[in-house]
């Protein structure tokens, strides 16, 4: 958190760092860690990584998140950044799977007293859509439909992971279907910290033509999979080039990226 001070920090201040720390290695599971599956496969758990988890190499468990320390401390920074400059809209991410960085986002607006803000997350809590070739080539051979039971967790299970931090309300607005039926007709107006974690180019360029759009001048953009995906990158360079953006892309690891409108 880069929160910009004059003279020493309040017990508030601190008091709000150790809680957002620890709520991140919470959500990662590093305080208590559980296993991780190898890619391939989901049936049989392996040893924890230290080095795997906090880099969001790994597919946990347990934890509620897996995009690792680095992401989640990118999100935290796009977030803070975008309460403290004022920037209009609410917090949107779409593919929660657990909804750890949805917790993150809701817990940093109480730590911020942002009473304003509402958090938006979008899932089909079935998994991944079987690719539709027809009217989207790129994800021909994707074979990310058939992770659904892994990546398919029910919106029972992630309110019940927002009630165990405490951090389940009126203000985090949970939307489900597929992104190609809920996207277009959603009820968010603006945006300020939007992040992407659909995988499938499908996924990525339907919240890219609809949402960006809403998105707050100064508001971040933040792309799960761009390193990881080669059809969510294929998705984010076509729409960038269509729209001739040329804010620069930022790499926050191996395969996270963010700009800033």
């Amino acid at each position: 958190m880069n929160e910009e001070q004059s003279g020493p920090p309040s017990s508030a201040d601190v008091g709000a760092r150790l809680y957002m720390r620890l709520l991140k290695r919470c959500l990662t599971r590093d305080l208590f860690p559980d296993q991780r599956y190898a890619f391939g496969d989901l049936v049989h758990p392996v040893p924890y990584s230290k080095e795997l988890r906090q880099n969001g190499r790994d597919w946990p468990t347990e934890a509620d998140t897996m995009v690792g320390m680095k992401r989640l401390d990118n999100l935290h920074d796009c977030c803070w950044t975008a309460i403290r400059e004022s920037v209009p809209g609410d917090f949107v991410e779409t593919g929660i799977w657990r909804g750890g960085c949805g917790i993150l986002m809701r817990a940093i607006l109480d730590v911020s007293k942002d009473r304003q803000r509402r958090v938006w997350l979008f899932d089909s809590f079935e998994g991944l859509p079987k690719p539709d070739p027809e009217s989207f080539p790129q994800d021909k051979d994707d074979p990310h439909w058939t992770y659904s039971p892994c990546l398919a967790v029910s919106l029972d299970q992630v309110k019940d992971n927002f009630g165990k931090y405490e951090l389940l309300d009126a203000r985090t607005q949970f939307v489900k279907g597929w992104f190609r039926d809920t996207i277009p007709h959603s009820e968010v107006e603006n945006i300020s910290v939007l992040r992407l974690d659909g995988d499938m180019y499908e996924s990525t360029w339907i919240v890219l033509n609809h949402f960006y759009p809403k998105l707050s001048a100064g508001g971040f953009i933040l792309i799960d999979d761009y390193g990881a995906i080669p059809s969510c990158k294929a998705a984010v360079d076509d729409f960038r080039a269509q729209q001739s953006i040329r804010s620069a892309i930022c790499k926050v690891d191996w395969t996270g990226i963010f700009w800033r409108k």
